[in-house]
């Protein structure tokens, strides 16, 4: 107990110590020295905020190794920023846009005079990326205000207006803003105006303490006080001060002590138009009026706003609202359309929560397609299914070649693509509900999770074509879709060595192919004998994909050219290297086992060869990921949907 008494007390007494070592307090004389020192101490908010975005360093998306990223973007220059990389998947662009607002507005553009407006469907993550805003600011280093000010305002406005020129050339910065009315009356009052002693401490940010970031729920129409967002008169002190005294005032609005950092508008547009004018001026004049009669009181502070779609839709229609709409950065957020990002989306959701359930493998992939399924625009290019894979940055094979589809051009063609759909929040309430249905098993599968989402479409508020689309997309596309891969697990499961043995047919292939286009003999690897290209063995993989007579050799030409093309570059060669030849292979090593696994997943009883050969199989599966429980769940599901023909 002593020792971890010890422990304990050290945490808290390291911790604490950490904390008091940034606390400051002093006058303003020696903020000054502290400003010249680091001119960049009094930066305005915005300039903070990208600060903090760019402290965690960016990445080019091209210098990934993934070989998906490389294809969907292409010469597309898109950054990845650390600061959101961990949380946010699949909105590089709206992240990058969000970037770029903050980079403008702290060079002091019109952005910085304009409210950042996050736009998209419920869900897709607007509040989310707000939220990661407020912690950067909380867990960055402390600022510097006046002491007791309501505003938490920057110390520098103390100096009288005709000597900031002097002290701007002295201490290498800029100095904006006037102090508010309860600092100008203390300043007279309390220090006869000199205010060279005023005291000056640190402050940290915090949304709980409302220090330097303010949130504003949406109001009631019917009884809307601006008083939430500019303060208020304390009436109970009118009784010792008169009503223009700034001591009965009140400055704890979300203007106010917002001041310095963030204001948060949540479902902005579900206020009154009257109640935004307050918003616009603090963006667009950097003053707010102070309550009663005692003028206006400059802010400091990033507006950023939050709604859905159609909020916004009905604000813009209004033309009387021209002049807040000219004061507002509109940046769409829309869901996620990227197979391997929304999967992750899930991941992270499952590892915050005390969700401990196993998860089957492919389980939360099927989850997502059917989420991305839901959220993509038809087109008369390519079926939903093949736009889904493109979009991941996938080679979609069809007879022997890759389709030639410009993922651009897809994008280019749709108006609202990730603008509805199916959210997140959907597939997590139908991941808890497959797992309620399987407490004894512990395990969430992609068979439950499949009829846990086509039980919630058929009991959701939707219409009726829109309820169709989704249950078709569930009860036909994504099961053909999940017996392929299967089939392909199965497959694995009974070929030993699985990874081995394509890469073992593919340099087979490689050696005869490479001979036939060169009109050359292959060298055995093992008796260095020299032999003619073997067209039959060649042919087995190909006919997998449909090349058959005269194509094979544009085929085979094709895949020694793309691989030499590859070679150059320094670029690793296997099996997986050119998609159509992969997706031969494996048809290959599928077909080599097709009866045997046909007829031992769907046996009622078994010879003590085929017990083995079982037993062998089902060790592969748990080694690759799935439990005891879902093993079964998914081999007599294999049973009943596969090897019909």
């Amino acid at each position: 107990m002593e020792n971890g008494k010890s422990v304990f007390e050290k945490l808290i007494k390291d911790d604490r110590a950490v904390h008091e070592q940034k606390t400051w307090r002093g006058s303003f004389l020696e903020y000054l020295e502290r400003v010249r020192e680091d001119p960049t101490l009094p930066k305005l908010a915005h300039s903070r905020v990208y600060d903090i975005i760019m402290r965690m360093g960016t990445t080019d998306l091209h210098d990934t190794d993934d070989p998906r990223v490389k294809r969907l973007y292409k010469d597309e220059s898109i950054k990845s920023y650390g600061f959101f990389r961990e949380e946010f998947f699949g909105i590089e662009k709206t992240i990058s846009q969000i970037v770029r607002y903050f980079h403008a507005a702290s060079l002091k553009g019109e952005e910085s005079r304009q409210v950042l407006y996050l736009m998209g469907p419920v869900g897709s993550g607007k509040s989310s990326l707000v939220e990661k805003l407020q912690r950067g600011l909380e867990s960055s280093d402390p600022f510097y205000a006046i002491e007791g000010c309501p505003m938490f305002e920057e110390p520098l406005h103390l100096l009288p207006r005709h000597l900031r020129k002097e002290f701007e050339k002295m201490l290498g910065t800029h100095i904006e803003g006037d102090l508010c009315p309860v600092c100008r009356f203390r300043l007279k009052d309390e220090f006869g105006g000199r205010y060279e002693e005023v005291p000056i401490v640190s402050k940290n940010f915090s949304k709980r303490n409302r220090v330097g970031i303010g949130v504003v729920p949406p109001v009631d129409p019917n009884n809307q006080d601006t008083s939430v967002l500019i303060g208020s008169e304390d009436i109970s002190k009118l009784d010792l001060y008169s009503e223009g005294d700034p001591r009965v005032l009140d400055l704890n609005g979300a203007l106010n002590v917002g001041n310095r950092g963030i204001v948060e508008f949540i479902e902005v547009f579900k206020n009154e138009t009257e109640y935004l004018h307050a918003m616009i001026t603090a963006t667009q004049e950097k003053v707010i009026p102070a309550p009663g009669g005692h003028g206006l009181v400059y802010v400091d502070a990033v507006i950023a706003a939050h709604s859905n779609e159609a909020e916004w839709q009905k604000f813009r229609a209004d033309h009387t609202n021209e002049a807040i709409l000219d004061r507002i950065v509109v940046v769409k957020v829309p869901y996620n359309l990227r197979l391997s990002e929304e999967v992750k989306i899930y991941q992270k959701i499952i590892r915050n929560s005390d969700f401990r359930a196993h998860v089957a493998p492919h389980t939360l992939e099927v989850a997502s397609m059917f989420a991305i399924l839901s959220r993509l625009e038809p087109n008369n290019k390519c079926d939903l299914m093949t736009k889904l894979k493109l979009y991941n940055g996938e080679e979609v094979v069809e007879k022997g070649k890759t389709k030639k589809i410009d993922v651009q051009e897809l994008r280019e063609d749709t108006k609202r693509e990730g603008m509805n759909g199916i959210s997140t929040r959907f597939i997590m309430k139908a991941l808890d509900n497959a797992l309620s249905d399987n407490i004894d098993g512990n395990c969430i599968n992609p068979i439950n999770v499949r009829e846990s989402l086509i039980a919630m479409v058929k009991e959701a508020d939707i219409a009726d074509d829109t309820r169709k689309a989704h249950l078709e997309f569930l009860q036909d596309t994504l099961h053909k879709e999940y017996l392929d891969v299967l089939r392909k697990e199965i497959t694995k499961g009974f070929v030993y060595a699985y990874s081995e043995q394509a890469e073992a047919l593919f340099q087979n292939y490689l050696d005869h192919a490479e001979a036939f286009v060169n009109k050359t003999r292959v060298k055995d690897r093992n008796t260095r004998e020299e032999l003619q290209p073997d067209e039959a063995f060649l042919k087995s993989i190909e006919e997998q994909i449909a090349i058959i007579g005269s194509a094979a050799e544009g085929f085979r030409q094709e895949v020694i050219a793309y691989l030499w093309a590859l070679s150059r570059r320094g670029e690793r060669i296997t099996y997986k290297s050119y998609e159509p030849l992969k997706e031969a292979i494996e048809k290959k090593l599928t077909e080599s086992v097709r009866e045997l696994s046909r007829i031992i997943t769907t046996a009622r009883t078994r010879d003590e060869e085929q017990t083995t050969k079982y037993n062998a199989m089902v060790r592969n599966l748990l080694d690759n990921g799935y439990c005891e429980s879902c093993v079964d769940v998914v081999l007599k599901y294999a049973a009943n949907n596969l090897w019909k023909d």
